[in-house]
């Protein structure tokens, strides 16, 4: 006689007390695993943010501790004051705004694009000595910020190299680091547009008149956008050949057997398949960027007429030189959030809209509890089956 089969267990849809304590353990141990992290960016990392959230609503003028009872509480008014374009402060905040803007605008869009051109010229299989030419790319990004600015000082000096250069085109060099004359103010003197409208004369967001919105960057800060896409562009240019180099070739091969130029190949695979990348590269341009501190620490402080002064610049000159570190403090906390609301902005204009989401196939008017349990009965079912036949 066949044996009879002993009865499958019925699903409860619950963990059993054992599964669980293996659980509970192991997530003890994964919590003690990272303690020690979590500790040390507590208190080296959350506890000073918080420290300097207090200090930026205070008026502490760092003098002793910043939680003494000499230390009073002031609110928004640091933030008022650097927000509302007035004063001295208020001014060369939206001064210091408008320059950053303008080096944004100008460093992230040249230094991807150019990243990427290395990249793709690099990774060509036709090319002989790959790694030179990688390594001579790279060499200015591992180069000292404070050695590239010093010899850029030197370069762009009015007796320098580059424009020795210039005068063999018969075309006279300003005085690049001294120069404050906003280059569109150059390029529309050109066409005896020189004097500003009626209607831009006026002061208005931060303090700051149309026209000096329209000024563009100094030619001061242009030397900088330089020498900032001169040494980002071959840290970039390694995360852009890492990313091309995943592609398969496959892909490409059958791009090509479609009859796809190499212009159509780049546009339409391999610059979505470099979504991730390209993501990558312009949140940490974006980030390095607004916050260009040594360069002009190193080169001009800020001059000439403070045509390169910048957030980071004036947060550090605010705290450490005219004892405002309320002020510095709301400077610094204010330039964070431009950095997260733009990167929340790219993230989202980067994004893939016409890729639907991924969905689990679950009959209609089944919930998931229910599903799991008639998978669990089905195999219960099946091992019955096989008893019987044995």
């Amino acid at each position: 006689m066949p044996s009879t089969p002993a009865a499958a267990p019925k699903a409860t849809g619950t963990t059993s007390p054992r599964r669980g304590n293996i659980r509970g353990r192991q997530g003890l141990a994964g919590w003690l695993f990272i303690a020690p992290v979590v500790v040390i960016l507590g208190l080296f990392l959350v506890v000073p943010v918080l420290m300097a959230a207090w200090v930026s609503m205070s008026d502490w003028t760092g003098r002793g501790s910043p939680f003494s009872g000499n230390v009073s509480f002031v609110g928004a008014e640091n933030y008022a004051g650097i927000l509302g374009g007035e004063g001295l402060i208020g001014r060369d905040f939206g001064t210091a705004i408008r320059n950053n803007l303008y080096y944004v605008l100008l460093v992230v869009p040249l230094q991807t694009a150019l990243s990427l051109f290395l990249a793709v010229m690099v990774n060509r299989q036709i090319l002989r000595g790959r790694g030179v030419f990688r390594t001579a790319f790279y060499f200015p990004s591992v180069t000292s910020s404070v050695a590239i600015t010093v010899l850029w000082l030197f370069l762009f000096s009015a007796t320098g190299v580059v424009n020795k250069v210039l005068s063999f085109f018969a075309i006279e060099g300003p005085n690049w680091f001294q120069d404050p004359r906003g280059v569109l103010y150059i390029l529309l003197g050109l066409v005896g547009l020189d004097q500003a409208p009626d209607a831009l004369q006026t002061p208005g967001f931060l303090g700051i008149t149309g026209w000096d919105w329209l000024a563009g960057p100094s030619v001061a800060m242009s030397a900088f956008i330089l020498m900032a896409v001169f040494t980002t562009s071959g840290t970039f240019m390694l995360l852009f050949i890492a990313a091309l180099q995943n592609i398969s070739g496959e892909v490409q091969e059958a791009a090509m057997m479609d009859g796809t130029t190499g212009w159509q190949r780049f546009w339409n695979v391999t610059l979505p398949m470099l979504r991730p990348t390209l993501f990558t590269v312009l949140t940490l341009g974006l980030i390095g960027t607004w916050q260009v501190f040594d360069q002009i620490y190193t080169g001009t402080q800020g001059g000439p007429a403070k045509t390169t002064l910048t957030p980071a610049y004036l947060s550090f000159n605010a705290a450490f030189v005219d004892q405002q570190w309320g002020v510095g403090a709301a400077i610094a906390f204010v330039l964070f959030a431009i950095i997260v609301v733009l990167t929340l902005l790219q993230r989202w204009a980067l994004q893939e809209r016409d890729v639907p989401r991924r969905r689990r196939m679950v009959p209609a008017g089944v919930s998931a509890g229910s599903s799991a349990a008639g998978a669990t009965g089905t195999a219960a079912r099946k091992n019955e089956e096989r008893g019987s036949s044995r």
